[in-house]
């Protein structure tokens, strides 16, 4: 059993070596990583450049085109068994790997969201907004997937490979989450949630999306649940 980790990066150069290391000290030995760097401008991708050797790829884009795009870059490039998606600010504990992987290697579901809102895990307390527009978010996802959603715009997502390769993504943005959620709902995919640490950041530590995404979340919740 082989799991890819995919690494979407853009102007991480404080944090980038940190998250390499904290992903290959977490548990399962035989990980792919495979970072995408996303035209960064801060110097990431030159420390990427020097330290690359770290890790099994990493795939430059000469222009930024974001998050979303930087995610279908890395899963087809993907060889592993199960794809692990793993933001680059670590608000993300990759220490929590067997908790997100538990029902793969059980065989009960193809895909698995780690949920921020369920389970006893420690939280930084951020933003009050920010969780009452998840919970809407996904909220309103739920109501077109028929499925039961805790946190729909959670960075933690497990896939089995077959089945995320087998998928046309096409949001750049961050509306990957509303997009791909759409999509495997459609398929029936077996999907579990677990629950999850969080230790968000904040917009001066760093911190990228903002209310125009959420926006953008509402039109492709719309679009790709009624029109594919």
């Amino acid at each position: 059993m082989k799991i890819s980790v995919v690494i979407p990066c853009y102007n991480e150069v404080k944090l980038i070596e940190t998250v390499i290391q904290a992903v290959k000290d977490a548990p399962f030995a035989d990980k792919e990583i495979i970072i995408v760097d996303d035209a960064s401008s801060d110097g990431t991708t030159e420390k990427l450049r020097e330290i690359e050797t770290l890790v099994s790829r990493v795939i430059y884009h000469p222009v930024n085109q974001g998050k979303g795009a930087a995610l279908r870059t890395g899963i087809a490039a993907a060889t592993g068994d199960f794809i692990i998606i793993q933001d680059a600010d670590l608000e993300y504990n990759p220490q929590e790997y067997p908790v997100l992987m538990e029902p793969m290697l059980d065989g009960r579901a193809d895909v698995v969201y780690g949920s921020r809102f369920m389970g006893g895990r420690p939280h930084r307390v951020v933003y009050f907004w920010h969780m009452v527009g998840n919970r809407f978010l996904t909220l309103l996802s739920n109501i077109f997937t028929n499925i039961n959603l805790t946190d729909m715009e959670t960075c933690y997502k497990v896939f089995r490979r077959e089945i995320i390769q087998s998928i046309e993504l096409k949001e750049n943005r961050f509306g990957f989450e509303p997009e791909v959620t759409a999509k495997v709902a459609k398929l029936r995919c077996r999907i579990y949630e677990v629950g999850i640490s969080y230790s968000g950041r904040t917009y001066s530590e760093g911190k990228k999306i903002n209310w125009r995404d959420g926006v953008s979340a509402i039109r492709c919740i719309l679009q790709y649940n009624l029109f594919g």
